[in-house]
């Protein structure tokens, strides 16, 4: 019914090699009964031995973390698009902030001055 939402979601490998989608939120089925599932618990991915270990490695060695990107459905599947991503460092932090806020003050001086001409 397109309601999951995959904000604040990650992947995570654990000790025996399996991965596990982790605080996505898939609500529960409208027409299901009283064993419908739990909209946060975690959910094991299926993914080839040679990819689960590529990406563990990835994950343990640069300090990455895989991210959910897309989840839809194929066939009477369900597949999530995935991908490594590295977390922004603080110095890039610092710099977004300021594009952020630069953005704020000129499009507070370009109303102020659209106000004073009209």
């Amino acid at each position: 019914m397109g309601r999951a939402s995959l904000t604040e979601a990650w992947i995570e490998i654990d000790r025996n090699g399996e991965a596990w989608l982790q605080g996505a939120h898939i609500p529960e089925y409208l027409q299901g009964t009283w064993n419908n599932h739990s909209p946060r618990r975690k959910r094991k991915l299926l993914l080839h031995r040679a990819e689960l270990d590529k990406l563990a490695q990835r994950v343990q060695a640069k300090g990455y973390t895989i991210v959910p990107l897309e989840l839809y459905f194929t066939g009477g599947r369900v597949k999530l698009e995935i991908a490594l991503a590295r977390g922004k460092q603080d110095w890039d932090k610092r710099q977004a902030l300021r594009e952020a806020q630069d953005k704020r003050e000129a499009a507070r001086a370009m109303a102020a001055a659209n106000r004073r001409r009209g």
